[in-house]
């Protein structure tokens, strides 16, 4: 059986940046959005709506990037309890770990920005933070 596509991304990408900038102009420039979902690799909204791109919420955040920074808000007590996304199978502070990677990744900036993400400032955790996991080979 053939599926239809149901999900149009550019469509997506070109009213969710027109409406996020005119909420941003309403606000005097300030404005808190919260994402629903996973940012980076969703496959379940891909599988239920087809024709979505996996990644498409960062592709809307590469295109906001000069007008947005990203503040990333993860809950303690799941990276506390070694809570494991059944997904990839790994732990929650991994996986936080690897989203700001991702949106390293993905969401580039100016060249001359010391943090590909405008905003986004990372602080290594103390030695004592993650005593189950080896300490990561580079800083953020």
């Amino acid at each position: 059986m053939i599926m239809k596509t149901g999900f149009d991304n550019k469509k997506y990408l070109e009213e969710q940046s027109r409406a996020i900038l005119e909420r941003i102009n309403r606000f005097k420039g300030k404005l808190y959005l919260e994402f629903g979902g996973k940012l980076l690799y969703d496959h379940h909204a891909a599988r239920v709506l087809p024709g979505y791109e996996p990644n498409i919420k960062v592709k809307l955040l590469s295109q906001l990037k000069d007008k947005i920074d990203i503040i990333l808000c993860i809950y303690a007590g799941d990276i506390e309890k070694g809570r494991i996304r059944g997904d990839f199978g790994i732990t929650y502070d991994v996986d936080a770990l690897k989203l700001i990677d991702g949106l390293r990744e993905n969401v580039q900036s100016r060249p001359s920005d010391p943090y590909p993400i405008p905003g986004l400032k990372c602080v290594e955790p103390p030695p004592h933070a993650f005593p189950h996991h080896a300490p990561r080979s580079r800083a953020c």
